[in-house]
């Protein structure tokens, strides 16, 4: 098994796709989808350790974030589901494993509505189903400061917001990191991610969702520990982990938690 990293760019729906492949080749395959301003970048550590467990990581960027192109926005929830499909399609996928977080968890609640028979498992963490006002609301004025200053302007609000003044304190370091990649979002990767997640709306489609479902929260993410555990209740044999001391990016600031749990999913929904 190897652990280098191949870096590819696939040209899916009208724009170019960047992911980052790691493991053997022919394994089972596990797709991981990052935040909205983030990039594959915030799942290298769980990319390593799924490769070593044997597994056939692939790391993608969102359209619009990372490495990947930015086609003018708007998006919607149901495209950035369809970029998830199509990169399999242009892998020879078949069928994988999806983990996904924020924006990358609203991704496999489509899936799992969607695209069924492409799953194997969904390991959705820290992301809603649906989009209320208290939700959807604040990204308006996200969506203008960004028009006005670029996506830099949300960087350090939104680091402190994912992860808590303390943590941003303590580990200058990754904190940096995030906020070079907030910053270097392109503007309609970002609008266009924005207005998709504020017409999300698969919570009343969840519970025909048929493939092993565990949710992954932080304990400390605002409301969305309740929101998870409405939608736990709505699928069928869905499994809901708290990661105690976590914010928003809880495989980032508790990372051992986050990645036992990680693991005991795909114990549980096998290859």
């Amino acid at each position: 098994m190897s652990s280098t990293i191949e870096h590819k760019m696939l040209s899916v729906r009208g724009t170019e796709i960047a992911v980052a492949l790691q493991g053997s080749e022919g394994a089972p395959a596990v797709l991981l989808s990052h935040s909205i301003l983030a990039a594959g970048m915030m799942w290298d550590a769980q990319a390593a350790l799924l490769a070593a467990q044997g597994w056939r990581v692939i790391n993608m960027d969102t359209r619009g974030h990372g490495a990947s192109k930015a086609s003018p926005a708007p998006y919607t929830m149901d495209g950035l589901a369809d970029d998830a499909v199509a990169v399999l399609d242009a892998l020879g996928v078949a069928k994988a494993h999806f983990v996904g977080l924020s924006l990358g968890g609203m991704i496999g609640f489509g899936l799992g509505v969607r695209h069924a028979s492409r799953l194997l498992s969904l390991c959705l963490c820290d992301a809603r189903a649906d989009a209320p006002a208290a939700f959807a609301a604040p990204w308006d004025e996200r969506i203008t400061a960004a028009q006005s200053g670029g996506a830099a302007v949300l960087a350090q609000s939104t680091v402190e917001r994912w992860f808590g003044k303390a943590f941003v304190d303590a580990n200058p370091a990754v904190a940096e990191r995030f906020r070079a990649t907030i910053s270097a979002t392109p503007l309609d990767g970002f609008v266009g991610c924005a207005r998709a997640l504020q017409g999300l709306d698969y919570l009343k489609d969840v519970a025909g969702i048929n493939a092993p479902t565990t949710l992954i929260v932080g304990a400390n993410d605002g409301p969305l520990p309740g929101a998870m555990e409405e939608i736990r209740g709505r699928i069928a044999g869905a499994r809901l982990d708290v990661i105690p001391d976590a914010g928003h990016l809880p495989n980032i600031d508790q990372p051992a938690a986050f990645n036992a749990a990680l693991l005991a999913h795909f114990l549980r929904a096998g290859r």
